[in-house]
């Protein structure tokens, strides 16, 4: 008997495939094989997943037992084990942990045999590990039992297999016939009747479907951030609970084409109902959502490409005459007459870099930019239609309609919708704006001081800037000084030890630039600065011995405004 047991391939009966077919302890014990069975332990684990039978003949069964197995024995390997004395109740605990940590589902002893009773202390081992425990009646034999399990597996299993087959078949002729990624999500909300949504790797919504009530449901989860992004992170692929306490339950499947990833494709069913069916069927579909995708990243990049062309010749003033420029932006279904800022977007550098940058971007860079164009795209979209917006090599451009009263605003907006949970793929990214203008004609001035936007934006403030052409000031000139060390040895020689990294240092360069800003009128400065005249004058003279006597040397506080903006601009 223990060679019989002991020869894993026979004995090891479940499903050879793990494809999700799968039934609840519960949905066994109801079987009529098992009818008139008894459970005395581990009612808050009946749902665990079974997919497969296996027989208890020796004690030393845990070697061979595989997870999501029921577990049948006559008592006999449990009341007398290797030596023909009756087990102590700590080595039934021991075996009881051993099958919870083996992933076992259940354990079904038959009674009046060699048991009429379970003892005492395995029945608590179960109850306090949630593992299913029962008593089968005397006269069922194993053989039905694993003949009608095994029945109901392959029954759910062809189900399964049936469900995402015809899925994937119906999916696949909505590609075919032209449609896209709305078509596919309301067949599979239709199947399964629940909420679905398509997103990007970064979280971005490209479609959802379903009821008003399911979608209102599953907006309402703490899945998203306030730019409207599903926070991928908090998912895992596969079936799984709402998050907290909230109902229903959610699956996910990863959407993947020639090893890229390309986003999910998520069900949420408010009132549960979900199951390994559903996470089978969603796989397929996901294959054929990552088949819409491709092909709607393969039109995309030819049209972008021409646009982008386009785009490249009429900032450069090659594109023609203003007249010839805006019928064919009119073509494109661009709108450029109108007043509009040039908007240019970089990706900012994960660690500083010197020299000029490579022509083209290295592999690894690609998907973050494409990432970030098609996040500008999606947003400003949203926001006019008309409105262009290219991805370039190393940044993207868009022209934005806007008027000289609410410019600022709209640009806010923008960027924090694109920026999100971290946009472009989670990449930090530094935007410059220019100053609005009225005609095609002024697009090229417009565009060089987008540019010069994010380079003196990225100098003042770091990584992430926002900067308006309008409102750089004299750090317009300060960025043309491509030598770094010169900067800082004006800084250094202009202010002393006033361009010193400490705390004091910082101190007393507030009080310089307050006093600059108000022509050095002390009683003014004192006011702003809410310090005592007294104490003012006493800065003063300490100011004067570091810098020079600023107050009455109107070139000496020229040189001085000139140095405090040199500290404040970074990546020098």
């Amino acid at each position: 008997m223990e060679d019989v047991a002991n020869i894993v391939d026979s004995q090891a009966q479940d499903l050879p495939a793990r494809l999700g077919a799968a039934l609840a302890v519960h949905e066994l014990i109801s079987l009529p094989s098992l009818a008139g069975s008894t459970l005395v332990g581990g009612a808050s684990g009946l749902h665990r997943n079974v997919r497969g039978v296996n027989v208890i003949e020796v004690p030393d069964i845990l070697p061979w037992v595989k997870p999501d197995v029921l577990l049948l024995t006559t008592g006999f390997p449990i009341r007398f084990g290797d030596t023909a004395q009756p087990f102590d109740p700590r080595a039934l605990v021991d075996l009881v942990e051993g099958l919870v940590r083996c992933g076992a589902a259940a354990l079904g002893v038959k009674a009046g045999r060699y048991l009429d009773e379970l003892p005492r202390a395995m029945i608590d081992a179960a109850e306090r590990l949630s593992f299913p425990l029962f008593l089968i009646p005397r006269d069922v034999g194993f053989d039905e039992v694993m003949s009608e399990v095994f029945m109901h597996l392959i029954d759910r299993q062809s189900m399964t297999l049936d469900v995402a087959d015809r899925t994937h078949r119906a999916l696949t002729t909505i590609v075919l016939e032209g449609g896209d990624l709305p078509q596919i999500a309301d067949e599979v909300s239709a199947l399964f009747e629940a909420a679905v949504l398509i997103c990007s790797p970064d979280g971005r919504v490209q479609t959802t479907a379903g009821g008003l009530a399911d979608r209102d449901a599953l907006e309402a989860l703490p899945l998203f951030d306030p730019s409207g992004r599903l926070r991928t992170e908090r998912l895992r692929h596969g079936l799984q609970e709402s998050p907290g306490e909230l109902p229903g339950q959610i699956a996910v499947a990863p959407v993947i084409a020639g090893g890229t990833d390309h986003g999910l494709i998520v069900a949420y069913a408010p009132a549960g109902g979900l199951g390994a069916v559903t996470v089978q069927a969603l796989e397929r579909a996901a294959t054929v959502v990552a088949l819409a995708v491709t092909k709607r990243l393969a039109v995309s990049a030819v049209e972008s490409k021409f646009r982008g062309d386009y785009l490249r010749e009429v900032l450069a003033g090659t594109a023609g005459s203003p007249e010839q420029v805006a019928e064919h932006c009119a073509q494109l279904d661009w709108d450029v007459r109108r007043s509009m800022v040039v908007v240019v977007a970089q990706l900012d550098p994960e660690e500083e870099t010197t020299g000029d940058a490579p022509s083209s971007p290295p592999a690894s860079a690609r998907q973050p930019q494409e990432r970030l164009t098609a996040a500008w795209q999606q947003v400003v979209r949203r926001r006019d239609r008309a409105a262009p917006v290219v991805g370039f090599s190393h940044e993207v451009v868009a022209l934005i309609p806007v008027r000289a009263d609410n410019a600022v605003d709209v640009l806010d907006d923008l960027v924090a919708a694109v920026t999100g949970d971290r946009g472009g793929g989670r990449h930090l990214f530094s935007t410059g704006v220019s100053r609005v203008i009225s005609s095609v004609a002024d697009l090229p001035d417009a565009y060089e001081q987008a540019r010069k936007a994010v380079l003196v934006g990225r100098r003042m403030r770091g990584n992430g800037a926002l900067a308006h052409f309008d409102n750089l000031g004299v750090h317009r000139l300060l960025s043309l000084v491509s030598d770094s060390a010169e900067l800082h040895t004006f800084a250094s020689e202009v202010l002393g030890s006033l361009a010193a990294d400490t705390d004091e240092a910082r101190d007393l360069r507030q009080t310089l630039q307050a006093l600059l800003d108000t022509n050095c009128n002390v009683a003014e400065t004192a006011r702003v600065l809410h310090f005592h005249y007294n104490t003012l004058r006493y800065r003063i003279g300490k100011l004067e011995g570091i810098v020079g006597r600023f107050t009455a040397d109107a070139n000496l506080r020229l040189d001085l405004a000139l140095a405090l903006r040199v500290v404040e601009m970074r990546g020098l």
